[in-house]
């Protein structure tokens, strides 16, 4: 008897694996990506202005309004579609889309970022402590981060001389985006549940 699958986390992201990169574009995806950082950045200012709001209104009410989750929705995804392109994990330029629904709406269909947003019957401790249960979360992630950008550089090489990422560093840069996603929902209010330690 095989043991039950595990319920996703409420926040996915997933990249689609090309086949082959063209060789000299990852030495312009970053300098192409540049106007996408700039929105990411403005969106990164109303997202924290937004858990602020969302903070509040989960402590004094339970619930969580969902149009301040549809903000959030818009960051992490836009974040994840500038990274992942950025990283050259994928070599499409990302639209200036901006939708704002839990469910990936697909305009960027190689770069999928899905919620499921927990609006009502939340659970007012630990988002009062929030801040503080995330830090064992945020430790890691600096430090994934760090492994991550060494990982891209030699990615960088690989795809260069072959067109391809290997497949393992590849994976572990998309499992570290994993694990990010997971904890930007978990921080800013999407989901009460704690996000597993797993770049899966």
């Amino acid at each position: 008897m095989q043991p039950a699958a595990q319920p996703a986390y409420p926040a996915t992201f997933e990249v689609d694996h090309p086949e082959r990169i063209t060789n000299w574009k990852p030495l312009v995806q970053w300098l192409l990506a540049l106007p996408h950082h700039l929105v990411v950045n403005a969106l990164s200012g109303l997202s924290q202005i937004v858990a602020i709001i969302s903070w509040f209104a989960i402590v004094f009410t339970g619930k969580l309004p969902e149009g301040l989750a549809s903000v959030q929705h818009l960051y992490i995804r836009y974040a994840n579609r500038t990274v992942s392109y950025t990283a050259f994990l994928r070599e499409e330029y990302p639209p200036f889309v901006f939708g704002t629904t839990a469910d990936d709406a697909g305009e960027y269909p190689a770069v999928r970022t899905a919620f499921t947003p927990q609006y009502e019957d939340r659970n007012r401790l630990t988002v009062a402590f929030r801040i503080i249960l995330v830090i064992p979360h945020v430790i890691v992630l600096v430090l994934l981060a760090i492994a991550a950008l060494v990982v891209v550089i030699i990615g960088l090489f690989a795809v260069l001389f072959t067109g391809r990422w290997p497949a393992g560093l590849r994976d572990f840069v998309v499992g570290a985006l994993r694990w990010s996603t997971r904890v930007n929902a978990y921080f800013l209010l999407l989901t009460d549940e704690y996000p597993p330690f797993s770049l899966d």
